[in-house]
């Protein structure tokens, strides 16, 4: 099947979290906002001063310059944080100033806030050089966010600055979807986890390192298993990971060999298969099958081959579980510095660097079993079928999440 119309597949066959949680705010990052967040108050909620400087009315020293200052009686000073109430004994404001600093609120009538820099400092009485306009320095109430506002849109991945802004409108807890669950099954008889003791004929199940720090920097809460090529011990683990997780994702045993039983156990469990191979190189054997409304993403054991693939669905999931787009893969254009002169009959994912829109072939071993060269890389060239690469092409590249700058 052609890759993006398997991607597209997947929406019509996951079914969305609709389940939510409270968290703090201040432990909200990387979490998904459940529905749209409106401001129940302005932000400012007063008008406030942007300067140090003095409070006045425009009107007042509309005729000033530094030939002719106007002389205003300064009647309090308030400070960020005070209370705007000016003084009894204050009166009639016209003809007066207030002297003000940085973010404190800006007293009722007056309207512009004249920087002490244009005056002579003046404590009883202070002199204005400079005749600005009305809201001059002056913050009006909702400047940086009005009330009734969507701040925040259902489904957006809270970050640094989403956590400020609800903050900054005295929120201590926000509504967020419900974690999204992983499973990660490595098959092979192979594999033995980090730290065992290394035998003839044995590797380290890397790949599951890989997929399972990848899907907890998408958010999702993930447990991680190793199989032995067993029909019985596989399937076991899929159904198992079925129960509780949302996405279920096995390497390895997806292709055509005596030891490929991936296939076989996602038929003895019941999952559908929405698609069985995929037209690009690595990972063709690359499956997705589906089962109450949950899905089975089965990649290649080949580790480049299982991470490409991974990287190009995983977002597209995330946005099927949750509405949130926030890690769907960014495609741009940029022009190849380097050749590469293979030509393959099916589409290609090369590893590649890109930087001020020029794309770079650092790695020079392509095959799909090597993958630590790809901490020198921070996107994928997508190359069409039939065709090569020579520097000075323009080309489609899809940037890999979290890689070098």
């Amino acid at each position: 099947m052609e890759i993006d119309e398997a991607r597209r597949l997947i929406s019509d066959h996951i079914e969305v979290i609709d389940e939510y949680e409270y968290v703090p705010v201040s432990a909200s990052c990387g979490r998904i906002v459940f529905e749209d967040i409106r401001a129940h108050v302005s932000v400012p909620h007063f008008p406030k001063s942007a300067m140090d400087g003095y409070a006045v009315r425009a009107e007042d020293v509309s005729e000033a310059s530094k030939d002719t200052p106007v002389t205003l009686r300064v009647i309090c000073e308030k400070d960020a944080g005070d209370d705007p109430s000016l003084p009894r004994e204050a009166g009639d404001i016209k003809g007066t100033a207030v002297r003000i600093m940085t973010g404190a609120q800006v007293p009722e009538g007056y309207d512009t806030v004249v920087k002490q820099e244009d005056t002579d400092l003046g404590e009883d009485e202070v002199r204005i050089f400079t005749s600005p306009a009305r809201f001059t320095n002056y913050c009006r109430p909702g400047e940086d966010i009005r009330e009734g506002d969507i701040v925040i849109d259902g489904g957006r991945r809270i970050g640094r600055i989403e956590a400020g802004i609800l903050s900054s409108l005295g929120m201590s807890r926000v509504k967020v979807l419900r974690t999204p669950r992983a499973a990660v099954i490595a098959t092979g008889s192979e594999l033995i986890r980090p730290g065992e003791k290394l035998t003839d004929g044995k590797i380290y199940s890397s790949l599951s390192t890989v997929l399972r720090i990848s899907l907890e920097s998408a958010g999702f809460d993930v447990s991680d298993y190793i199989a032995k090529d067993d029909e019985e011990e596989i399937s076991n683990l899929i159904e198992n990971a079925l129960i509780d997780c949302d996405l279920v994702i096995t390497t390895g045993g997806v292709s055509v060999g005596k030891k490929d039983l991936v296939p076989l156990c996602l038929d003895k469990v019941g999952a559908v298969k929405i698609f069985e191979g995929i037209d690009i190189r690595p990972g063709s054997p690359t499956t997705g099958s589906v089962k109450d409304g949950k899905f089975i993403l089965s990649l290649s054991g080949n580790p480049y081959a299982a991470i490409a693939c991974f990287d190009y669905f995983i977002g597209h999931i995330v946005y099927a579980l949750t509405d949130s787009i926030d890690l769907i893969p960014v495609e741009t254009g940029a022009v190849v510095e380097d050749d590469y002169p293979k030509v393959r009959p099916v589409r290609m994912l090369i590893r590649a660097f890109m930087r001020n829109g020029r794309v770079y072939l650092p790695a020079r071993d392509h095959q799909s079993s090597v993958f630590s060269n790809l901490r020198r890389c921070n996107c994928y060239i997508d190359l069409p079928a039939g065709e090569k690469l020579n520097a000075g092409d323009t080309v489609k590249v899809i940037k890999i999440p979290g890689g070098p700058a």
